[in-house]
């Protein structure tokens, strides 16, 4: 029996992961072993472990988030991650380790698997976000992983482009999809209940997280969506930012807002069962969040997308990019919601996949050899020399 070890480290991944946790945990011939860390271990965050224990047994809890969004903070956080995943490490020895995206906790978790020769499957490489430190760390991930899963043929094409031989690239389409035929929607009463509001009519979902390389900015730009949505007259359903370098910063400014604004919420974890309902019953999306990208496009739902964050990723065309300066998101989401808008973009593939990535991932994990090959990794030249010819030439 194949042993593959996951790991999440906050609400954004694991809903992603969830189809394919289920795909190893449900295949017979293999083990899943999950290692839970980060924003699911703090209170501050909502405590989203709670979320993962109802769905998988967690084999580790790998404490490591410090309580600040400095980027002191931050850097020690890693650190801590990487002390406590070597120690996980040490006590589990798993054949593959499954990791997704862009987080700072998944790179402490890589890097600390890195010296135990462990074979790292990285799902959601070669996709870009220009305005984030998530890039760089997302292309690093890439570079220590051994087979990569990505959503488009443009991914693909990047990932080989970095080097990696084309046989350990698959095309599987984002697994974030998957969800969307395999969860039920919730009813709009049991929705309504939990966040304390009426969703008819349908209500912005607002989801911003910082542009972490924009650093001293957030202030700024969360003071810039505010005013915007100050002048919209409708209801508005936030949800909580993530723990990245001034993300608390966003999170009281939005607190000050709902406060003086009777129809409107902040909800720290809705769950990925209730968020895809959101998305169902909401007018439009604003912020610049992945999740507007990438699910988005499959409920037709209009999206606001602000700043740099995201910049980079291929997008579906219902959505609309705006600078952070408040009267152009105004326009933005007033073209968003125009009825001319909701027509053309009726009928939307999203290009991020069939939602069937699952069993495409599990498959591979499955019958991929355990052998030198995979760990031996050759630099894949795409250019006119191979790098064998060139150190030939050199000698």
């Amino acid at each position: 029996m194949r042993t593959i070890a996951a790991v999440t480290g906050a609400r954004s991944d694991y809903g992603l992961l969830v189809p394919v946790l289920r795909g190893i945990a449900a295949d017979p011939t293999l083990r899943l072993k999950l290692f839970v860390t980060g924003m699911h271990l703090s209170p501050d965050f909502g405590l989203t472990v709670r979320e993962v224990e109802r769905d998988f047994e967690i084999t580790e809890r790998v404490e490591m988030l410090v309580a600040s969004d400095t980027p002191e903070a931050i850097s020690k956080s890693v650190g801590l991650g990487v002390i406590g995943f070597a120690q996980t490490y040490a006590r589990h020895r798993p054949d593959i380790l499954l990791v997704l995206g862009d987080r700072f906790e998944t790179l402490a978790a890589v890097t600390a698997a890195l010296p135990f020769t462990i074979p790292v499957a990285h799902i959601a490489g070669g996709e870009a976000t220009e305005g984030a430190i998530d890039d760089a760390i997302r292309h690093a991930i890439t570079k220590m992983s051994h087979l990569h899963f990505v959503a488009l043929e443009e991914y693909r094409r990047r990932v080989i482009q970095m080097g990696e031989e084309p046989w350990r690239v698959t095309v599987s389409g984002e697994p974030g999809l998957d969800n969307i035929s395999a969860t039920p929607a919730l009813p709009i009463a049991e929705i309504e209940a939990r966040i304390g509001m009426s969703l008819e009519p349908p209500p912005l979902l607002i989801t911003f997280h910082p542009a972490t390389l924009e650093p001293g900015n957030a202030e700024v730009q969360i003071a810039e969506l505010l005013a915007a949505l100050d002048t919209v007259e409708m209801a508005m359903v936030f949800t909580a930012p993530n723990a990245d370098a001034e993300g608390r910063v966003i999170g009281a400014r939005i607190q000050d807002f709902v406060r003086l604004h009777p129809n409107s919420r902040l909800v720290t974890n809705l769950g990925t069962a209730a968020y895809l309902s959101m998305m169902r019953h909401s007018a439009a999306m604003v912020g610049n969040s992945s999740s507007g990208i990438v699910e988005a496009a499959s409920f037709e739902l209009p999206v606001v997308n602000l700043g740099s964050r995201q910049r980079g990723r291929v997008c579906g065309k219902n959505v609309i990019h705006a600078e952070m300066k408040a009267d152009t998101i105004v326009r933005a989401i007033r073209s968003a919601l125009s009825p001319v808008f909701r027509e053309r973009i009726r009928g939307l593939v999203n290009p991020y996949g069939d939602g069937k990535a699952a069993p495409r991932i599990v498959e591979v994990l499955k019958t991929v050899p355990l052998d030198r090959n995979l760990l031996a990794k050759s630099f894949y030249s795409t250019g006119e020399f191979s790098s064998r010819e060139v150190a030939m030439e050199r000698i």
